[in-house]
């Protein structure tokens, strides 16, 4: 039990870190967008983005793949490319992308122990790395919002079926402010400003209003 003398300012070791945590985006391909039914698609695409656009910012290690890009479900959605431009893409034939050797080696290569994971589909091509993950000794956190499933149950039903084995659900803004978490952080400050512009909708227009009103630099 923690006395009041050992509280100090400091942040808990649960959250995610620049220095933690990896990033995984499994199968943002245009015919699992066609089947995806969970929710708007278009939100999904932009909060997929706005999670690349975030690693990116801190230099958080990230692994992208997809299923059968050649034969059926096509290359990963451009937008998410083109925040990572030359980056390898691991193809594979597996549903369970933990089931791919390439794919755990390139996670491996990261040396990073909490994995945040989005894809698509939530019941699918999330809920089984993430669990397999999990089983050999991850933290795994899944981005509900940049994931989606082929009805809202499906996905909503995969999620619980996650959190029940432990892992945990964030939403894309939330990894972004949380590898922030201090807005005295000036290396970051305006790049993460910039991404909630671009994709924090109403959020960011709020930001658009505040840096007006109050100047470039109004924090928040």
């Amino acid at each position: 039990m923690t006395t009041l003398a050992e509280v100090t300012a400091s942040p808990s070791p649960d959250l995610l870190t620049p220095d933690n945590c990896a990033v995984l985006f499994v199968d943002h391909q245009p015919q699992m967008f066609f089947g995806t039914g969970s929710g708007d698609r278009t939100s999904i695409i932009n909060a997929t983005v706005g999670l690349a656009k975030a690693a990116h910012t801190f230099d958080v290690p990230t692994v992208l793949s997809t299923v059968a890009a050649e034969s059926f479900s096509g290359p990963i959605m451009p937008q998410l490319a083109a925040v990572f431009p030359g980056q390898e893409i691991v193809d594979r034939t597996t549903m369970n992308a933990w089931e791919d050797a390439a794919f755990v080696e390139a996670v491996k290569a990261t040396g990073r122990k909490k994995l945040v994971i989005a894809g698509l589909w939530t019941e699918v091509c999330v809920v089984l790395p993430a669990l397999s993950a999990l089983a050999q000794g991850y933290e795994v956190y899944v981005v509900t919002d940049a994931s989606g499933g082929v009805s809202p149950q499906a996905h909503e039903h995969a999620i619980q079926r996650m959190v029940q084995a432990g892992v945990v659900p964030v939403t894309w803004v939330q990894v972004l402010l949380e590898l922030q978490r201090d807005w005295a952080r000036g290396e970051t400050y305006l790049p993460v400003m910039d991404v909630v512009k671009e994709h924090a909708g109403a959020y960011g227009l709020g930001v658009v209003y505040a840096q007006a009103v109050i100047g470039e630099h109004a924090a928040g």
